[in-house]
């Protein structure tokens, strides 16, 4: 979590922010002048953003001192065009402007609207901002992190279920994903939840009007977590974990999503289990809410304390090779039995 300095936009800054937004720019470039975020320059559109991106922004990056710079794509979303903000901090930059720009760079996203941000780029030298650094920056983004065996194996069966359980219901339903709007109150309470207004926030799929919506934002220790788990239809819950590990106190975001099996419809089935990954993209890459764990239950019986401290910090086990003992051979004593009663323990040899 960053530090904020107090620095703020003033009200002409907010202004101009509120005319990018509506497009009147395609790039802003923002520094930190007697303690308050300042428009350094600005330039309006020439041709699509991926002609402008190398001529506008490299020449606006300074080899000793950071600055912010937010570029506008062509792409939009709900709430208008879509941008890059760019952090720029060159190695060789004096380190107390280091740590102002670093603990400044939230106040800024919220200031600007981070709904509008589509992506965040940090660099310390040209390479790592250039339109390459960017599109490589993109790749990184899409790759998948590795699976473990039994992730693995539950893709497989998603997978095969999306293939076999097709019918008129589920026409909408794609191995990609439906991205259903979300209400508004929904992400009202995500961004609480991220501010550590709330500690717990449900949302549950509304199946007549095809939107997300939020269902419950009960405060939640986690004694209480496995009564939020409905036994009868799936949801998506989104819980504060605050725990100890190894010395240190932590506050982590876990996403849980609870599925009851064939207690639902087909049709639940495959509309939760598509909306998923597309309701994640926008809370970590719209919302900017870092999710320290995804799980998936059936039961919220599963909820206990030991069983969410070792899903959020699993043990490294060390693989050892164990061979099994040979049996005895076999004799007038038969198999020999590890307990002996305490008469037999008694009984003098003779």
């Amino acid at each position: 979590m960053s530090h904020q300095t107090g620095i703020q936009a003033s009200g002409e800054v907010q202004e101009t922010f509120a005319r990018a937004r509506n497009g009147q720019y395609r790039f802003l470039k923002i520094v930190i002048e007697n303690e308050q975020l300042t428009v350094g320059s600005a330039r309006q559109a020439v041709g699509s953003w991926e002609a402008d991106y190398d001529s506008f922004v490299l020449p606006l990056l300074e080899e000793k001192q950071p600055c912010y710079i937010l570029y506008r794509l062509d792409s939009q979303n709900a709430q208008g065009y879509e941008w890059i903000f760019i952090a720029w901090s060159p190695d060789h930059s004096p380190v107390r402007q280091k740590m102002l720009y670093a603990a400044t760079r939230a106040t800024l996203k919220k200031e600007f609207g981070g709904g509008h941000i589509k992506d965040e780029v940090f660099g310390t030298n040209k390479e790592d901002v250039s339109l390459n650094g960017y599109r490589k920056y993109l790749v990184t983004q899409s790759s998948p992190a590795p699976l473990t065996a039994a992730e693995e194996e539950l893709r497989q069966i998603k997978i095969n279920e999306v293939q076999t359980d097709v019918s008129v219901d589920t026409k909408h339903q794609t191995l990609q994903g439906v991205a259903f709007p979300i209400a508004k109150e929904a992400l009202q309470a995500l961004e609480k939840l991220k501010n550590k207004q709330l500690n717990y926030v449900q949302l549950q799929i509304d199946m007549k009007n095809e939107t997300i919506e939020l269902a419950s934002t009960l405060p939640t220790e986690l004694k209480d977590l496995p009564k939020r788990i409905p036994k009868d239809s799936a949801r998506y819950h989104f819980f504060l974990y605050k725990h100890s590990h190894e010395g240190d106190y932590l506050e982590s975001i876990v996403f849980i999503y609870s599925m009851p099996g064939y207690m639902c419809s087909i049709r639940e089935r495959m509309l939760y289990s598509s909306c998923k990954s597309p309701l994640l993209e926008i809370v970590e890459r719209q919302l900017w809410m870092q999710i320290i764990r995804k799980i998936e239950i059936g039961d919220g019986e599963e909820l206990t304390a030991d069983f969410l401290y070792e899903e959020v910090h699993p043990k490294q086990h060390a693989h050892k090779q164990s061979f099994a003992k040979p049996k005895g051979p076999a004799g007038k004593r038969g198999i020999r039995r590890l307990i002996r009663g305490p008469a037999e323990a008694e009984t003098p040899t003779d």
